[in-house]
């Protein structure tokens, strides 16, 4: 993939990611307030005061997650986003951090 693909496809995850947390923090599933500054997406649980924080590394074309849980990165094979070391899903590994981090149980995805 081109480094412009990478960069589109890096800004619609992100764009993504924080729709679905604004929307579960509008739905009074969780409460959580998102800040966005460039290629970083910071997520911040107001309850435990947690936070995950998601950014694009376009020399690695790559999505990295660091969370209280540890820190991920999450490469594109075409169709999803899929962990470099466990082969997990972004989405589906996301929503079980928010679940931890959130304290109710969350699902995003990028369905929407």
């Amino acid at each position: 993939m081109t480094e412009k693909e990478f960069l589109d496809l890096a800004e619609t995850t992100l764009n993504t990611i924080e729709e679905a947390m604004d929307r579960l923090n509008d739905e009074d599933v969780i409460d959580v307030e998102c800040k966005r500054s460039g290629n970083v997406l910071e997520i911040e649980f107001i309850d435990s005061g947690s936070k995950i924080i998601i950014n694009s590394q376009a020399p690695m074309q790559e999505m990295w997650v660091a969370a209280r849980a540890g820190g991920y990165h999450y490469r594109h094979d075409g169709s999803v986003w899929l962990n470099t070391r466990d082969g997990s899903e972004l989405f589906a590994a996301l929503s079980s951090l928010a679940s931890a981090q959130g304290g109710a149980e969350v699902t995003v995805s990028d369905a929407g």
